[in-house]
């Protein structure tokens, strides 16, 4: 099984993924967060200048943000500068929209975006919708020097649903999901289950599970301090899910009375009409202040890839087990050198 890292965007991130391929790290999966983070192609071009041979990869790149003849060139030409290492991640989008107040997007948007980006890397003429009229398109690059298509580019499906999971099954060449409790680990036989009932080779669909930890050491609690920093962010998005979308989220009742303290304080945020700028700062980075008390020692244990050295080897087994072609651990900003650790565990 693959080992990946994770990482939100900033302008010296090629450092992290320079050390990560040092390291034996197979993947790089770059946050697309426009509103929060360095924007991901420079982060990405610099990386790839950096490396040799660990694949780079969105995660994910959303429709709306991007239209797809624009995404379609960004990885083309990203795949000029890192031949046959580039991964197209899309997905319908949470963070990114979300901190424009957006919802996310449909199925049908990623199933278009797709097919458009497709085209236009095998040279095709495709007609493609912009500004509400279809018109006709086409790569218009010399031959030699501006792009590369000649090296496949893989489009990986962001899915959390049962539809996304679907639509990964039909058309992706990957699936990706986060760990967020042990029923993620059944995700990736879902979708070779779905991928065999559509006519599909199960396995030319590669998977992959996003997680967030901290690798205690002796005697550490499971919230402390170097815990909640780097694993802490990622049981936080839960909290935004049930306040913005809580007759979607179907939470457990044992969390009601909980996510209900955590919605007053999301009721505080000003201004009114935005409290997403404020819900979503620090998403998948940090912990802010009053999501302290929110994120326990039990839910880190739970949720994350927190423990001890023998019991994350024990997660990493069980995904291992259940499918997943690799595991990706996310360097949180300002704990860049947990990656020396993660080393240790997941590739010693």
């Amino acid at each position: 099984m693959d080992i990946g890292i994770q990482l939100t965007p900033t302008a010296t991130s090629w450092k992290v993924v320079q050390r990560a391929e040092e390291l034996g790290f197979s993947h790089a999966w770059f946050y697309d967060t426009q509103l929060l983070c360095t924007d991901i192609l420079v982060a990405m071009a610099a990386a790839a200048m950096k490396t040799s041979q660990i694949k780079l990869c969105t995660g994910v790149l959303v429709p709306s943000n991007r239209i797809a003849p624009v995404a379609a060139n960004a990885m083309a030409s990203l795949n000029a500068l890192a031949p046959g290492r580039v991964i197209a991640g899309i997905g319908t989008g949470y963070t990114a929209r979300r901190t424009m107040g957006l919802k996310a997007q449909k199925r049908a948007d990623i199933v278009e975006y797709t097919r458009v980006m497709r085209a236009l890397w095998s040279g095709e003429v495709v007609e493609a919708e912009v500004e509400g009229e279809i018109r006709k398109m086409k790569f218009m690059q010399p031959a030699d020097g501006f792009i590369n298509v000649d090296d496949p580019i893989p489009v990986h499906i962001a899915a959390f649903g049962p539809k996304a999971r679907q639509l990964a099954a039909e058309t992706g060449d990957g699936f990706v999901t986060t760990w967020m409790n042990p029923g993620s680990a059944a995700e990736s036989g879902w979708v070779r289950d779905a991928a065999r009932a559509a006519g599909r080779d199960p396995d030319s669909i590669y998977t992959s599970c996003f997680n967030l930890g901290c690798v205690l050491e002796p005697g550490e609690a499971y919230d402390s301090p170097r815990a909640r920093a780097q694993a802490g962010p990622l049981p936080a998005i839960a909290w935004h899910w049930f306040v913005e979308d809580g007759d979607k989220a179907n939470a457990p009742p044992e969390l009601q009375s909980l996510i209900q303290a955590y919605r007053e304080v999301y009721e505080r945020y000003e201004p009114a009409d935005a409290r997403y700028m404020t819900l979503h700062d620090g998403h998948l980075m940090y912990l802010r202040p009053e999501e302290e008390q929110f994120v326990t020692g039990e839910i880190l244990k739970a949720c994350t890839l927190t423990g001890t050295v023998e019991e994350i080897r024990e997660r990493i087994e069980l995904l291992r087990e259940a499918g997943y072609d690799q595991v990706a651990v996310q360097i949180v900003p300002g704990h860049e050198d947990a990656i020396e650790q993660w080393a240790g565990v997941l590739l010693g």
